[in-house]
């Protein structure tokens, strides 16, 4: 172990770790964001209540039992840079990171989820990305809870193209009819926890929600990390 940490130490003294937040450098005991950054995350804390901005924005669009998002996301924000870090930059370790505090802040939201299912990326676009930033989240989350991941029931039957630039309209027409299940059965009587890297319409959950409702007596809830609005 001593010997580890001295490595670890030696290769920091010349390749430090830079904060997510402001780019400085870290020192020892500092994670992926500086202890001045850390204390700026911009929580929502909508798992404290239930009529929250996440909850609101999609009830109505589909049965859902509660909802929250766990940071604000604004643009040149520090919640767009972590959710950048991780998804455009393929820092997983962040990402996995970000899901374990996630879980740790928001404990009481996942009593009664019986499983996470993370909103798939289609197999093209998963194969030249390499990973599914919202299966690395929900990795993180899963190892604090113990609840399990199934990443095999909902898939993407048909790639869309980014929504990075579309309105509501716009971006629920792309997303509509996409997702699907299969071996629905496994679903029956169960509380799926619907995850998402970042909450925008909520047209691409509300698109895997009827996917998911396709499972007889399937109970829906939906947390994602960040929570922007755009018209």
């Amino acid at each position: 172990m001593k010997i580890k940490n001295s490595f670890q130490n030696f290769f920091r003294l010349f390749y430090p770790e830079l904060c997510v937040g402001c780019s400085q450098s870290l020192i020892e005991n500092e994670k992926h964001l500086c202890m001045e950054c850390f204390s700026e995350l911009p929580k929502t804390f909508y798992h404290l209540s239930k009529s929250n901005s996440a909850y609101e924005q999609l009830a109505g669009k589909f049965p859902l039992e509660k909802a929250a998002s766990f940071l604000f996301y604004n643009k040149n924000g520090l919640g767009q840079k972590l959710i950048a870090e991780l998804k455009y930059r393929g820092n997983i370790y962040v990402g996995q990171w970000l899901g374990e505090y996630l879980a740790k802040e928001t404990l009481d939201f996942f009593t009664s989820i019986d499983l996470i299912i993370p909103v798939p990326l289609h197999k093209s676009k998963l194969k030249l990305r390499g990973f599914n930033q919202t299966e690395i989240i929900a990795a993180g989350i899963s190892k604090i809870t113990h609840i399990p991941i199934d990443t095999s029931i909902l898939y993407r039957e048909k790639a869309n193209i980014s929504q990075t630039t579309k309105g509501a309209f716009d971006r629920w027409k792309n997303t509509s009819g996409i997702f699907n299940i299969k071996n629905a059965q496994t679903l029956q009587g169960k509380h799926v926890l619907l995850i998402d890297d970042v909450l925008t319409t909520g047209s691409t959950l509300e698109a895997c929600a009827h996917a998911l409702l396709k499972a007889k007596s399937v109970k829906i809830s939906i947390l994602t990390l960040g929570i922007t609005r755009i018209v």
